[in-house]
């Protein structure tokens, strides 16, 4: 079955911490190109007005991704970087951001000032650690060789692509009726230098055992599940059936040659004793 990470966006893993300086942290995922939310978690249980507050998000760089001041906007403070890519829940006091790229994961802040007469007071603190990920292609095999009837051997690969983070591990899987063997091979991998993104590919040369179907499976270990592949089958009776079938058919063309050419040999013999025969 075609197996692929299917979690929605909107689920956030959550796992709360309390610092020594009174900020919760929280930490969260979201995947490549969708969207991820940034809690803030402010109760506001005074009922304060948007009017007098000061709300920004920052990364772990201290660029800052938006800021609400005293409740309108301000695009002024915010980096190129996140301009255009994030809207904010006032209801939930939740900030997305859109377009998520691998080097967006990290440490993100959330705060929250009063503006009073006196100034700002800082009044909450989040704090939010972003994993970025990315589904690997269901791993696909194929064959660069096949498999002769001279040769009981048949080359396979195996490829996942654009996936994040790198998975654990790549193996052939091979089942036939009463057993299951794990084949270990080195993984190849490469990075893409503007995604990020992993393809991941690995390679086997294997001997098709004699008389039993086979069944060959790609498995690519991440970090959380597995995905297998498609199964590759192999009918080795059938196989070999088939290759019995080819040698039979040649042995009875051989044959057949064979009794033309000698009862072209009687004709001959039969044509020289006739004198009336023309000789060439």
């Amino acid at each position: 079955m075609y197996l692929r990470c299917t979690m929605e966006l909107n689920n956030i893993l959550f796992v709360m911490t309390l610092l020594l300086y009174g900020a919760a942290s929280m930490k969260s995922q979201a995947y490549f190109n969708k969207t991820g939310e940034l809690p803030c978690h402010f109760t506001n249980s005074q009922n304060i007005s948007l009017d007098e507050l000061v709300v920004f998000w920052q990364d772990q760089d201290k660029l800052v991704l938006y800021e609400l001041y005293r409740g309108k906007e301000n695009p002024q403070n915010v980096h190129r970087k996140y301009k255009g890519r994030t809207s904010f829940d006032k209801d939930n006091w939740t900030l997305r951001l859109h377009n998520i790229q691998i080097k967006d994961k990290g440490l993100y802040q959330c705060f929250v000032h009063h503006k009073g007469p006196k100034g700002l007071v800082p009044m909450h603190q989040m704090n939010s650690d972003l994993s970025v990920l990315a589904n690997f292609s269901q791993p696909e095999i194929m064959v660069t060789s096949n498999r002769t009837e001279n040769s009981g051997i048949i080359n396979l690969t195996c490829s996942s692509i654009q996936g994040y983070p790198e998975p654990k591990e790549m193996y052939f899987l091979v089942k036939t009726e009463n057993s299951s063997t794990k084949y270990d091979t080195v993984m190849k991998k490469s990075q893409n230098n503007v995604t990020e993104l992993y393809n991941v590919s690995i390679s086997l040369s294997f001997s098709v055992p004699e008389a039993s179907n086979v069944s060959i499976f790609c498995v690519l270990q991440l970090e959380s599940m597995k995905l297998p592949s498609l199964p590759y089958n192999i009918e080795t009776n059938k196989v070999e059936r088939k290759e019995s079938e080819q040698t039979k058919e040649r042995v009875r063309y051989h044959e057949t040659e064979r009794s033309d050419e000698a009862q072209c040999v009687n004709i001959s013999k039969t044509a020289s004793g006739d004198n009336s025969t023309t000789q060439f």
